[in-house]
């Protein structure tokens, strides 16, 4: 009997119109475009602005409608959504049944993961079990959060950080000798004190006191942090190639977490990898958390190509991290040339030449 594996075979993603970029944020809070190029890397970020109920949901929703019109997939056979979130629209109901409905899909259940940012990470281990299984054959995994809406911006330190995006990917079943191959996880349960929300569920309920000492938003130990992530991504990436024979010779793509630049350089120094071959777009994307890995795959879909070996890797709150090993399974750029042209300002731009620019 064929083992059964699963394969990414489309990717879709939505970032909002609106871009916070350094000039203004140095306007809200006592900071500058130099301060924050330096310690984290970010030159833009886009803000979905609050207003008409608009939350993590709307932009999943936008991603995977871009999913299915790129790919194709009959709506009725999709069998299971997951929306890995930090950010859910509500405490209940779940963020994928918002996704279901807006999307028409009517043969799925589907619920929400959280893991912080190692969010979309677990989500693929996850999918890939449902599909190993052979219960299922086609699954939707979205990635992404709306982390404007707990960003305290009168926190310099951690205010640039942040910004909204989501991304969708649809998981098949295979028997071709590609998809997800290997995975390293880990939580140790550290990290409370490092980084959190102190504020806001069953162990601190909401309070008039609670919002005035912004206890819902995101709170951070910058230095604890950065050193759990170098020390434990870097781990879990060697662990990976080790158990596969990967190296730097036959890496394609490592596509980290995009947390902070120097993070993503001093993981790819420590495994020998050039960072022309890391995926990199937190300059102007910012930390998304659950949507940084997918958004790096939509925005780098044109140069991917069938049979290219990449190394994912992720840290998040908990302390949650960990590394995976997934032989890609489409050339992708002729499905990128197949995205509605509506995200590129209406059409005044085709996808290439946005990626150009980006990249320039």
């Amino acid at each position: 009997m064929e083992q059964i594996n699963a394969v990414i075979t489309g990717v879709g993603g939505y970032v909002p119109d609106y871009i916070l970029d350094n000039d203004e944020m140095s306007r809200i809070v006592d900071t500058s475009d130099a301060w924050i190029m330096e310690r984290i890397g970010v030159k833009t970020r886009h803000i979905l602005k609050p207003g008409q109920g608009r939350g993590t949901s709307y932009m999943m929703i936008r991603a995977v409608e871009q999913l299915i019109r790129k790919t194709g997939v009959d709506r009725d056979s999709i069998e299971l959504v997951i929306a890995a979130t930090t950010t859910p629209d509500y405490h209940f109901p779940s963020t994928a049944s918002l996704v279901i409905g807006a999307c028409g899909i009517r043969n799925a259940f589907g619920f929400d993961m959280e893991a912080a940012c190692a969010n979309f990470l677990y989500g693929m281990e996850l999918a890939a079990a449902y599909i190993r299984s052979g219960r299922y054959k086609r699954i939707i995994l979205m990635g992404g959060d709306h982390m404007s809406s707990m960003t305290n911006y009168t926190d310099r330190n951690s205010c640039p950080i942040f910004g909204d995006g989501a991304a969708a990917v649809l998981m098949e079943a295979t028997t071709e000798e590609v998809g997800l191959i290997d995975g390293y996880y880990r939580v140790d349960g550290k990290g409370l004190q490092n980084l959190c929300m102190k504020a806001g569920g069953s162990a601190n309920m909401p309070s008039h006191e609670s919002v005035d000492r912004m206890e819902h938003t995101v709170y951070q130990e910058g230095r604890a942090v950065y050193k759990h992530a170098v020390l434990d991504m870097s781990s879990a990436v060697k662990i990976v190639c080790d158990r596969n024979g990967l190296t730097r010779d036959n890496i394609d793509w490592v596509v980290p977490h995009q947390a902070n630049i120097n993070i993503e350089r001093s993981v790819a120094s420590r495994i020998g990898i050039d960072e022309s071959h890391v995926m990199i777009n937190i300059d102007h994307m910012a930390n998304t958390s659950g949507g940084t890995l997918p958004l790096c795959l939509w925005e780098y879909e044109p140069r991917l190509r069938k049979g290219d070996k990449l190394v994912f890797t992720a840290f998040g709150a908990g302390f949650t991290w960990g590394a995976s090993y997934m032989i890609w399974g489409y050339d992708g750029a002729a499905e990128a040339a197949k995205e509605p042209a509506e995200f590129y300002k209406e059409g005044e731009i085709t996808r290439e030449e946005w990626y150009a620019k980006r990249h320039a």
